[in-house]
């Protein structure tokens, strides 16, 4: 974000929310729940990277818009952290699974799913147009099978094929699509899909430190730190 701006000479002033409470307290009296945010004379709110809104707001002239880069970032990193998920739940037990983690009222079995299940419904809200609670709560339901660690795996690597196949489809209508979600407010799908990116690989790290921590697992072919790179995340774990 900050690139493209710099990079079309627009002067801007930068706010780190985790330094600057009120900055932070600014964008909750707002309710902007996802960074990036870009406000502009504190009117206009444009949440995420995303060029053929800004390119207007800021009225800038003769400025190229492509986004293939972002697709093909995205769709390399939920290889990475899927694939990690994927990977870590071979390790677990089903006695492991059904127990609830220490951080919330939730299964291990359904923290897992829902760092696979998540950015499912994030890339079909290009076909019904939204991600609310409701969308959330069908995929919880459809998912209710989906129960041992190998139906955790088979499902997590159809998702990962799934995203990153639309993510090279250069469907641009879709990557555009404004839809309403429940992370982000009104967004468009790629960037949505940005926002679950980040998201999905918060949960991963905190299961990570659960195997790690509470269970005494080595973790096998974790997703890396170089992997998790670029994806914002809280600095806290928990």
């Amino acid at each position: 974000m900050e690139e493209f701006l710099k990079s079309n000479g627009v002067q801007y002033e930068h706010h780190n929310v985790l330094e600057d409470q009120q900055a932070l307290e600014h964008l909750r009296s707002r309710g902007i729940k996802s960074l990036p945010v870009t406000i502009i004379d504190d009117d206009e709110v444009i949440i995420g990277y995303f060029p053929k809104k800004l390119v207007p707001a800021l009225k800038l002239q003769n400025v190229p818009i492509d986004l293939s880069g972002k697709t093909d970032w995205l769709a390399g990193k939920y290889v990475k952290i899927l694939g990690g998920a994927v990977r870590a739940t071979a390790q677990f037990t089903q006695e492991q699974l059904d127990a609830q983690v220490p951080w919330r009222p939730w299964s291990l079995r359904k923290t897992v799913l829902h760092i696979l299940s998540f950015p499912e419904v994030a890339y079909l809200s290009h076909k019904v147009g939204s991600m609310s609670s409701d969308d959330m709560r069908a995929s919880d339901e459809r998912l209710e099978d989906v129960y041992t660690a190998a139906q955790m795996a088979e499902y997590g690597e159809k998702v990962s094929r799934d995203i990153v196949s639309f993510l090279n489809s250069g469907n641009q209508d879709a990557f555009d699509r404004e839809v309403p979600a429940h992370y982000g407010g009104e967004v468009t799908v790629l960037e949505l899909l940005n926002i679950i990116l980040s998201h999905s690989t918060h949960h991963l790290k905190q299961v990570y430190h659960y195997m790690q921590s509470d269970l005494g697992l080595t973790l096998q072919d974790p997703a890396t730190e170089a992997d998790m790179e670029g994806i914002q995340t809280p600095e806290a774990l928990i």
